[in-house]
């Protein structure tokens, strides 16, 4: 196994690579070819102008002309600059925010301040590279070279093979709070709970990984556990919230929502903050700064523009002051705190340490990043399947030496089954479509549950059976049908054919009765999803 030393001098200059391979992924030399890219988003207007949390301007914006964005690469927590729309991309920009929320039809963008010019004319956004991941991931690479006195000061050895995993050798009884877990799953809650260190939950795709996580929250908690739960995209954080605020725990949901839904708006550091007691004054200021911004879109008058900045900055500086006692009374109470990984380096959580630190979709997220969680705490569970997928890597030669490689993956070669369960009963696919992963991937150990195992798209209610709806698996090969692979500016892959035929097959599935929003389509390539959504917007 690696060393701690080998791994920090290894992992800095890899670091340095992967941020200079996406800095010059999001560079191009011309606007129009960002644009066909999808990291620019021109011919904006800003339609509304709000306060949020900690004194953050909020400007959401939507197009010129017609009613849905443009086909895009942003995310909610993307870093983005705003300028004029006919600027050249050297140009400076109008403002520097983060992307808040995203809609079909508008994207609305959190500012540190109100740009000063600019807004009453087309605008629009451009998608930079991130570069504060990769400075908290160096800066956790430093704080783990120098792990000597932290809460995970016992941890970090054994992850590096200086000392051994260890357990509690009795068995770990406990209640569960979730009556219909199977066996695999009851196994492996059992073993987590036992762990004194590190535990891996191997989760193939439906094995209900996430119901697994929750019932490990639930017991720690029950145990008297304060847990940090985080996972690298805010999908999969968001979707352990979803499912743990139907249990009477406190958490709280650090940094904003990828998906404004009432039950995770319910458990955000946001809202609970709003319902504080610190933060009854804040609230007063926001109203009279929402005003103060409505005015300063109208303002004409530079002066008048001058004043009402100031009064916004005086009253931005106390919001805050009331805000940060809301913040830090909401976090010491709750049982489990949760973020995406590189949120957990959060200045809200400096001095608190967690009994239990739990990372999904491990086997996705690169190890330096889960540093920054794990350095938090002296146990950890990691979710995730290393059979799957791997985190991307955009540089060549950082994936080449090794960047790519999982801390879950790791570990699985490094123990094994000393500090791993799998879960081998899906929930999810039909038994054909699960048997060739089960049997060339997982040794065959993955069965279907009854409940899905011979599950028809023609079972669901208002759905007819067809030639469309009674097939599990169709594959069709376009060989030789005209249908050539073309590549776009950008090098990205596109084949309008192939495109055409699956749009066709999903017009079939939607006359035969099913859900236009029950319908995924996937593909690889950045074009080929441009080909899709120009396809379906046509259609």
């Amino acid at each position: 196994m690696v060393s701690l030393q080998e791994f920090v001098s290894s992992m800095a200059p890899l670091i340095d690579l992967e941020k200079a391979a996406e800095i010059s992924a999001e560079s191009a030399t011309s606007s129009k070819s960002l644009e066909r890219r999808g990291c620019i988003m021109s011919n904006l207007k800003c339609t509304d102008a709000q306060t949020g949390l900690m004194g953050k301007t909020l400007l959401e914006f939507q197009p010129n002309k017609g009613d849905v964005l443009p086909p895009h690469k942003f995310g909610t927590h993307d870093v983005v600059a705003l300028k004029p729309n006919k600027a050249d991309v050297a140009s400076s920009a109008l403002g520097q925010g983060v992307v808040y929320r995203l809609k079909d039809s508008s994207i609305t963008v959190a500012f540190d301040d109100i740009p000063e010019d600019g807004l009453n004319s087309p605008l629009r956004l451009e998608k930079l590279a991130n570069e504060v991941t990769y400075r908290r991931m160096k800066d956790a690479l430093i704080q783990l070279s120098k792990n000597q006195t932290g809460p995970s000061v016992n941890l970090v050895p054994v992850l590096f093979g200086e000392n051994p995993p260890m357990s509690s050798k009795d068995a770990a009884k406990f209640s569960p709070f979730n009556k219909n877990l199977d066996e695999s799953q009851k196994d492996a809650i059992s073993k987590a709970l036992r762990s004194k260190d590190v535990f891996l939950l191997h989760g193939p795709p439906g094995t209900g990984k996430t119901t697994t996580i929750i019932e490990i929250i639930l017991q720690e908690v029950k145990r008297g556990s304060k847990i940090l739960a985080c996972a690298a995209s805010n999908i999969a954080v968001d979707n352990i919230v979803e499912r743990l605020s139907q249990y009477r725990t406190k958490l709280v949901r650090l940094g904003h929502p990828a998906r404004l839904l009432p039950q995770v708006l319910d458990s955000a550091l946001d809202a609970q903050v709003l319902r504080a007691d610190n933060s009854s004054l804040a609230g007063d200021i926001r109203k009279e700064m929402k005003v103060l911004n409505s005015k300063l879109l109208k303002a004409k008058d530079k002066n008048t523009k001058r004043d009402i900045r100031k009064e916004l900055r005086t009253l931005a500086k106390e919001e805050r002051k009331r805000q940060q006692l809301a913040v830090a009374d909401v976090i010491k109470n709750a049982d489990v705190v949760l973020s995406t990984l590189t949120g957990a380096s959060s200045k809200k959580l400096y001095g608190i340490t967690f009994d239990l630190v739990i990372i999904d979709e491990a086997a996705q997220a690169l190890e330096m990043a889960c540093w920054i969680a794990l350095l938090k705490g002296p146990r950890c569970v990691l979710a995730g399947d290393h059979l799957q997928l791997p985190p991307t890597v955009q540089s060549a030669e950082a994936e080449k030496k090794g960047m790519g490689k999982t801390l879950f993956e790791r570990l699985t070669e490094a123990y094994g089954d000393q500090i791993t369960s799998m879960l081998t009963i899906q929930y999810r696919m039909h038994e054909l479509i699960m048997n060739w992963s089960s049997n060339e991937l997982y040794k065959n150990k993955i069965k279907a549950h009854s409940s899905v195992a011979e599950h028809m798209l023609y079972d669901l209610e208002e759905v007819k059976r067809s030639s469309s709806t009674e097939p599990t698996i169709i594959l069709v090969d376009t060989t030789g049908c005209d249908m050539e692979e073309v590549k776009d500016e950008e090098e990205s892959t596109m084949n309008e054919g192939e495109a055409s035929v699956s749009i066709a097959h999903a017009k079939l599935l939607v006359e035969s009765g099913v859900r236009a929003s029950d319908i995924g389509i996937i593909t690889p390539y950045a074009a080929q999803v441009c080909a899709y959504m120009l396809s379906i917007l046509s259609n």
